[in-house]
This record gives C-alpha cells, structure tokens and sequence, in this order.
C-alpha cells in the first residue's frame, strides 16, 4: 500500500482527482457484470481444503436467511466490487465490514469498547468496498426486520452520512489524535446524553453489563466440567468436539503436539510482556470449535490453559487463516508481503481497532493435516458481545447504523489516506445519497443469489 505523501495538498488534490474518475453520486449503480461467475460455483470453490463433516453447518447457516446468506458469501461481493469503476483511494479494509462484524469486546484498560471484530479478509483495497459492504447488510437486515423502503433508506443514509462527517473531522486531526480515538461505551453514553432517549440509553447500559460477565471465568464454567482426569472441555457435537472425541490415540497425540508447537510458535509473535504473561499459563485441553457463518469448515481449535490454580483459566481461540477474497483482486497490489495470512489477520485488527486483543498472535505450522497452515489466535472471550440486530426498530438501527459509521470511518483513517478520502467525498450529500439506491440493488442480487444457493442444496 503506498504510504501518503506527507503534503496535505498533494493528498487532497489525490482525492479530487479520484472525483473526476468516478463521481461520488456513480456508486448509485450496480448491475452483475455480463461474465459474472455463477455464485454456487464460487462459493463451492471456496470451500475447498475446508474440514468436509463441516460444510453441511455452513450450507445450513448460509440458507438461513438472505441476509445470513451475505453474511457468509464475502467472496462474492468482493468479485462484484472488483468488476466495478473504483475510485482508487486504497485503505487497509476490514474486507467483510457487515453489521454483525461490529460489536463490543474489552480493552487491554479494561474499558468496554465498540469497534469492528472480524479481520479474516482483511486487506487493502479501495475505502468504498467496506461502506458498500456495510449498507448493502444494513438494507438485508431492514428488509428481514420488516422496514418498509424509506425507513431502510433513511437507515443506510445515517451510515453513509455519517461515515462521510467522520472522515472530514479526522482529516482535520493530529495523527496521533486520529490513533488514540475510539468509541467508550461509558463515553458515548454520556456524550451522547439525552439524544439516546432513556429506553435506548438503559438498552446500551444492560448490553454493558452483560458483555463484562462474558469473559474467560464465565465461557471456562460453561464449556469445561470436572472430569476423572482432571478440568475437560466438554462436548457439545458437531460445534465442539474435545480431542479425545475427535481422534483415537495416536492420533491425537499427533494433533496435541502440533497445537502444542504452533502455540510454542505463536509465543514468538508476541511482545515480551506478552510472552511474560502467556508462559504463567500451561496446557490443559483442547477442542474444534464450530464458528462464523462464512468460516464453517476451515480449522478453529479452542485451548484451555490455568495460570495459578484451576480456577485461573485462559481460553484461546486458534482460528486457520486462508488467503483473503480480496487478493489479487483489489487493485491493491502488489500486497505487503506479511509472511503468512495468520499475520496478515492480526497485521490488519492491529491497525484497524482501536485496541486489540494482548494475546493476539499468529504462527504457521507445516504438516497440519498434511498442509501448511496459518493460523492466528486471540482470547475466546473478553467481553465481547453484539447488537440483537433482529430485535432492533427502525430508530434503533439508524442509531446503530451510525456508530458503525463512524467506527469504519475511524479504522479508515487509521488504516488509509484520509485527507484524500475526505476531499473525494466532500461537502456534499452525494455520496451517502448513491448508497441507497445501491444497497437496494445489491440486496436484491443478493437475495436472488441466497434462492439459488438454496435450491441447489434441495434439488
């Protein structure tokens, strides 16, 4: 990605040139290019070298819904996005930037934080695909809750406008007030004040307090039991299944050593302090863990290790990361070279959040089920929590829609030029105009997709 000019003008003037490319009011179009590949075909193609028992879960999650069917098929709209003018204003994106990839999670201050959660495509590509991916979801979640078009207009409005004002007021800001900025839940509720109305202010104050009681204590006493041999993960089939259930003998002491190693391998990934911390915990169990929609089928590992005693839990996820939908496709190119797709994950959720997980880390291990494989790895659990989307009225998701907004806007400005974004979109409403007309568009294509990935499954 080619670092900034440290000229203001010259990034400004980058962005006004982007405008004469592709005005901001042309994203208001999408239409399915003529060669569009058939989108059964491309998903099936995706799954390849996933775990096979597995693919049936991710079929039946994708068929869900229309909107559950967007969740897991990234990889199309990323395909779509690539046959599409770009305004060349390339940013680190999260890559899958829908609604649900938002949510509240704790920060290394311990303070309750909102920000994107979900780095598996990330990668740099132009600012425009994160804003379509994110207003085409909000109009899916609309159209599932029942909104009628006007209230879902209004709603991928507010994200889009929103999106917009926050990029021109961290333009005007110092980098490392740019860096240092996040979305507090205690703050925003407090700024925010009476612009929430009591019942939406109380709703942000109970979600609050249940994602604090989501930590490791809370996910170690209801996923683990005592058992003859000690404190055990316990099975819950096919979302998780313990070792000893998976594998016989030999081979599972095969697996054990290779999540040993690739852990081993991890620690190097780590800051001193880090690795400080992590070598006080030891190994006790482990498990394959179903998770996502979209990532049904690729390799996840649950670990439990204690620290002081067995009521000092930390539970790891190890998640296998395969290359991003958008390599090769972006026009971003050539990629940084980060080694390994496990880096590149936590490379991307290290510039993209406000604050990351301290355990998060990466590491490759070759021979794992006869492959070479990334992986990275993060805590289960630290207060992580997200919004009742289907629960939420038309007023709740404009709010919600906003704060999404801005939060992209923020990771955007982290991760990408933003005096050149914010002088591409500018003082006008035209941008975030376009985007319901083009959200509507990609909903509509998108629930023609989910009926004919649906049919093939039954036919």
């Amino acid at each position: 990605m080619t670092t900034p000019s440290r000229d203001p003008a010259a990034r400004e003037a980058a962005g006004r040139a982007a405008r004469d490319r592709i005005a901001p009011g042309a994203h208001a179009d999408f239409s399915p290019a003529a060669d569009r590949p058939d989108p059964v075909a491309l998903l099936t193609a995706q799954e390849t070298g996933r775990v096979p028992e597995l693919l049936p879960i991710r079929h039946q999650r994708m068929a869900a819904s229309p909107l559950a069917f967007y969740r897991g098929a990234a990889v199309l709209m990323a395909a779509d996005l690539a046959a599409a003018p770009s305004t060349g204003l390339t940013s680190r994106l999260c890559g899958d930037a829908h609604l649900f990839n938002f949510g509240v999670y704790a920060s290394p201050e311990r303070r309750l934080v909102f920000d994107l959660n979900d780095f598996d495509e990330t990668h740099p590509g132009p600012f425009e695909w994160d804003v379509k991916r994110l207003v085409a979801s909000l109009a899916l979640a609309g159209r599932e809750n029942g909104f009628k078009r006007r209230q879902r207009a209004a709603v991928v409005l507010a994200a889009a406008e929103r999106y917009r004002a926050a990029i021109r007021e961290f333009a005007a800001m110092r980098e490392l007030d740019v860096w240092y900025a996040r979305a507090d839940i205690d703050e925003l509720r407090e700024r925010l004040g009476d612009g929430l109305g009591r019942r939406r202010s109380d709703r942000i104050a109970r979600a609050g307090a249940k994602a604090r009681t989501r930590d490791s204590l809370q996910a170690y006493h209801r996923l683990t039991a005592v058992t003859d041999a000690g404190r055990r993960i316990v099975a819950d089939p096919p979302l998780v299944v313990p070792i000893g259930d998976l594998l016989p003998g030999v081979a599972r002491k095969v697996l054990e050593d290779q999540i040993r190693e690739l852990l081993a391998g991890y620690r190097d990934s780590l800051a001193d302090d880090r690795r400080h911390l992590f070598d006080k915990f030891e190994f006790v169990d482990l498990a394959r863990k179903v998770v996502g929609v979209g990532s049904v089928g690729t390799r996840c590992w649950i670990v439990l290790l204690t620290g002081r005693d067995d009521q000092d839990p930390l539970l790891l996820q190890v998640k296998e990361a395969g290359p991003s939908v958008l390599a090769g496709i972006s026009g971003a190119e050539p990629a940084p070279d980060w080694g390994s797709n496990g880096r590149r994950v936590v490379s991307g959720q290290r510039i993209l959040q406000a604050a990351s997980d301290i355990f998060l880390g990466w590491h490759t291990v070759e021979g794992f089920d006869g492959e070479t494989r990334d992986f990275y790895v993060r805590q289960l659990r630290d207060w992580k929590g997200s919004a009742a989307v289907s629960e939420m009225d038309p007023a709740g998701m404009t709010a919600y829609a906003r704060l999404c907004g801005w939060t992209l806007a923020r990771a955007h400005a982290r991760g990408g030029d933003r005096l050149a974004i914010a002088a591409y979109l500018g003082k006008s409403a035209k941008f975030e105009q376009a985007m319901v007309p083009f959200a509507e568009a990609y909903a509509d294509r998108t629930e023609a997709d989910h009926a004919a990935f649906a049919a093939g499954l039954t036919g």
